[in-house]
Parts: C-alpha cells; structure tokens; sequence
C-alpha cells in the first residue's frame, strides 16, 4: 500500500537530517526533490559544487550523497516510517542517484532508528586523540555495520597503518609543489569574517589544532595562512587508529554504497563514545589509492580512511538552509 503524502514540516525534516552528513570539504553537493503525489524523495547532484582537482570523476561526490540518503534513512526511521531506497534507480537518468520512498508507517527499521541521536552530534574531529586502541568488540561491530551496506571495514596491521601515513606524507609533499592541487581547499575554506555567513565549506574555527607532533592524518586546511597565526600547536597520537572501507568494486553504485556504510560507521561510532573522522588525502592520487588497499584482504578498492579514537569530539561546520536543496511538488 502506498504512504499518505507527508507534510511539508515532516519533508523538511527528514532533509534536514540529510544535510547533516559529511561531504568532502564541506561541500554539500546534493539536491534533493519531493514528489509529493508518490511520496518519493529523489537524490541527485549538485555539480556546481563538485571539485575538478581534488575529486575529479566524482567519487568523493558520490560518498557524500550516499551518506546523506543514509542519515534520510534514519530520520524517516526514527518517524516511524517505512522506507524502500534504491541506488541509480534509471539507467537513462544516471543524475538520478537514488530514490527514498516512503512506503508506509508503523514499526519502521529499529537498528537505524536507534542511530537517530547521533545525526547531529556526529562531527569531524581534527584534535588529538588517546594512544590506546579501539577494543575489539567495538571493531567488529563497526565492520558489521559496514557489512549491512553491502561494503567492507578493514582494522589494518601495524605495518600497513605505517604505509598508509607514508603515503599522507608523500601526498603532502606532492601538493606542496603543485600549488593548483591547493585550489579546492582554497576555495572550500572559511576564514575570518568568511565565517559570519558561510552555510558551507570548512571554517577556521573547525581546522584543529597544528600538530606539532604525532601522526595522525589530519589534513591542514590552513595551508600556512598568516591570519591564522595564533592558531594553537598540539601534538597528536603517535598511532592511530585507522580503519579502510571499501568495496569489491569501483563505480558509482559502489561509491554510493560506500557512502551509507561510512556514514552507519560514523553514527555507530559516535553512539559508542569515539571521536572519527575521514581522511581521503592520498585515496585522491590514484597510484596511492591503488596501494591503500591491504594485498591479503578481499576488498577491491579502498573508498576512505576513517580515523577513530578517543578525544574531543569535532566542532560543527556550517550547514545550507534546507530551502536551498529541496523542491518539493
């Protein structure tokens, strides 16, 4: 039986829970349509956001819609609402990158409604965190969670963990004498009086700490910037806790599912007391992409680096008024 249509309230709701996930440098690169007559959510991309140095076929776009339609799942579980989600639903529509209809309303999905609180305490965090592990039991259930999404969270050894912080060092080196590689961050960054307004993008008071020690993969979106002289130094863990998430395969219904899973991951994670966050830094060069993944997994293709501990959780960034990404008709 198909749902009543929802109200205008309840839609905007649900988006606005959407547009609570993480995208790359804070770009928001989603645009979202209610059909009101079908009770359908559709999800298709922004392009004007979409970034030609740092991400240019897109992957990392597709990460972030798919993160979103995941917290959309949420939201509308939390309702009470039955959902039917699908992934690149129209061959000929390939801009269409997933349909959310909302099926009825009742006993909805209790695993993802559990996840509710979470959406808007989840955020990244560029502190510190402890030296101390992960307990195992916590790890299998993030990869458990990864697994419900149909991808793959792998707790590297300690010497693939040395190899994956040899290749951020390498990527920063290489962007070093590549100023255009810098462009994106650039561009995607909020200093000063840029905060006062921003409804996206990374600002300055969310950047952290300069590490002043320690290796953790915490991307500098200062970029050496002299307004920000004061900034504090910390030093950071020595080894962190990094886990891979991937997928057998590399395309866009891949790197949607991907998506979801990081986005379960983080939820799950935030709700059991750790501080995350994503690194994509070297998974942008594609022959260090390529040798991100552990050789002795099954994963085919690594689609981010998630870092994950325990410290200060991460400041919220800001987010676009919920008019500016959906149509409702």
């Amino acid at each position: 039986m198909q749902a009543q249509p929802l109200d205008t309230t309840t839609v905007t709701g649900l988006v606005a829970a959407a547009t609570a996930a993480p995208s790359l440098h804070n770009a928001q690169p989603w645009r979202f349509r209610y059909r009101t007559a079908t009770a359908v959510f559709e999800l298709r991309p922004d392009l004007s956001r979409a970034m030609p140095r740092t991400d240019p076929d897109h992957r990392g776009l597709h990460l972030g819609c798919g993160a979103a339609v995941f917290n959309l799942r949420v939201a509308a579980a939390h309702a009470g609402l039955h959902t039917d989600t699908r992934i690149l639903p129209a061959p000929t529509d390939p801009m269409l990158l997933a349909t959310v209809t909302v099926t009825g309303s009742g006993a909805a999905d209790a695993g993802l409604a559990r996840l509710q609180p979470a959406v808007a305490r989840r955020h990244t965090s560029r502190h510190p965190f402890e030296d101390r592990p992960v307990p195992g039991g916590l790890a299998h259930e993030l990869a458990g969670a990864a697994r419900q999404e149909g991808a793959q969270l792998d707790f590297p050894d300690l010497w693939h963990v040395e190899a994956l912080l040899d290749h951020i060092h390498d990527v920063e080196g290489r962007d070093s004498l590549d100023p255009e590689r810098y462009e994106d961050v650039r561009h995607w960054t909020r200093v000063g009086e840029q905060n006062t307004a921003a409804v996206d993008g990374v600002p300055d008071y969310a950047f952290g700490p300069r590490r002043t020690g320690g290796r953790a993969p915490v991307r500098d979106f200062a970029d050496g910037r002299h307004d920000l002289a004061g900034r504090p130094g910390a030093v950071f863990e020595t080894a962190p806790n990094l886990a891979l998430l991937g997928t057998r395969q590399d395309h866009p219904a891949d790197w949607l599912r991907a998506g979801q899973a990081m986005e379960r991951i983080l939820l799950l994670a935030t709700l059991r007391g750790l501080a995350t966050s994503l690194t994509s830094h070297s998974l942008e060069r594609h022959d260090l992409r390529e040798l991100a993944r552990d050789p002795e997994s099954s994963m085919g293709y690594v689609q981010m680096v998630l870092r994950l501990g325990y410290g200060l959780p991460g400041t919220a960034s800001p987010r676009r008024p919920v008019t500016d990404v959906l149509e409702i008709d």
